[in-house]
């Protein structure tokens, strides 16, 4: 291969990471505003369909991309409310709600799907494009790659430091963070903590939400079943490997899309790879990460217990 032929495929898989990363990163950062307040949201998977589906729904039958992205916060919002009722109120086992939530969403956003197309041709939308930043695009190789991208992916790489903002110097960041290490503080100072981890899941669970909305306003242009094949695990994996802070998932983050980034090329470059080996890389990859890590420091104290006054 020529060297300009790879640079310009160095290029692309750098572009490609962070346009890959985005749906992953929304979802992350609303998660780990879940966990932070002791909620562990095992329903990361059917909270990004369901938006996925939401904003597909909308997309088509109104051909705004923004009221599709709208619908799919609105949408991970109303998965918030279901996951923090459960858990909050209920105090079912976290896990088991979220499991749970996943197989609900599964069946209904199907269900919901075919009961809409109705046997007719599946009715499609054109997505967003890439938005070029004046000056900034045209620098080399930097230019393409961060400065060349959907508006949202702009939006969600503010995200991180807005949510390293609110956990760390916010006094909700520090009440938020005290559902999750120590609830019974705030309980005793007469503040609500059921209220508070409402207000996070459902927050959360919006930002989530608007992660399977990009995914599919983004990446495609028609619904299918299981649409998000298994990224709301990676980005439980991310949290686990960013430690619950907002730089480490990030970078967590930013490694899963690269793996899979490279995983598209190695197959449009021909590489002799087993096709099914690059596609199961990213998470082929996750599985290694978890059996690797040997502490989880940063994990809240109190994640997943059901809190209840005594």
């Amino acid at each position: 291969m020529s060297q300009l032929f790879q640079e310009a495929i160095i290029i692309s898989i750098l572009a490609s990471t962070i346009r890959i990363m985005t749906p992953l990163l929304f979802s992350a950062m609303g998660e780990l505003i879940t966990q932070r307040a002791g909620i562990w949201n095992m329903g990361v998977e059917g909270t990004m369909l369901t938006g996925a589906f939401a904003a597909y729904l909308v997309a088509t039958l109104t051909g705004s991309l923004w009221l599709a992205v709208l619908a799919a916060i609105v949408a991970g919002a109303l998965m918030g409310l279901v996951i923090a009722f459960m858990t909050a109120t209920l105090r079912v086992d976290h896990f088991i709600a979220g499991l749970g939530l996943n197989l609900l969403a599964g069946g209904l956003t199907l269900y919901w799907f075919q009961s809409y197309i109705q046997g007719r041709a599946q009715p499609i939308f054109s997505g967003f494009q890439d938005v070029d930043i004046p000056l900034l695009s045209d620098i080399p190789v930097i230019g393409p790659v961060l400065f060349s991208q959907r508006a949202l992916t702009y939006v969600a790489l503010l995200v991180v430091p807005v949510v390293w903002f609110l956990l760390y110097r916010s006094r909700y960041g520090l009440e938020l963070r005290c559902l999750g290490e120590n609830p019974k503080a705030l309980d005793v100072k007469g503040l609500s903590v059921s209220a508070r981890q409402y207000l996070a899941v459902m927050l959360g669970s919006a930002m989530t939400g608007l992660g399977g909305g990009f995914l599919m306003l983004g990446f495609s242009d028609r619904f299918l079943a299981d649409f998000t094949a298994g990224r709301g695990w990676i980005v439980i994996v991310a949290l686990i490997a960013g430690n619950w802070r907002p730089m480490g998932v990030l970078i967590a983050v930013t490694a899963s899309a690269f793996l899979e980034s490279l995983a598209t090329h190695l197959q449009v470059v021909g590489a002799q790879v087993p096709h099914q080996l690059l596609l199961a890389l990213p998470y082929l990859a996750s599985i290694g990460l978890l059996m690797g890590l040997r502490f989880r420091s940063g994990q809240p104290a109190r994640l997943g217990i059901p809190y209840a006054r005594e």
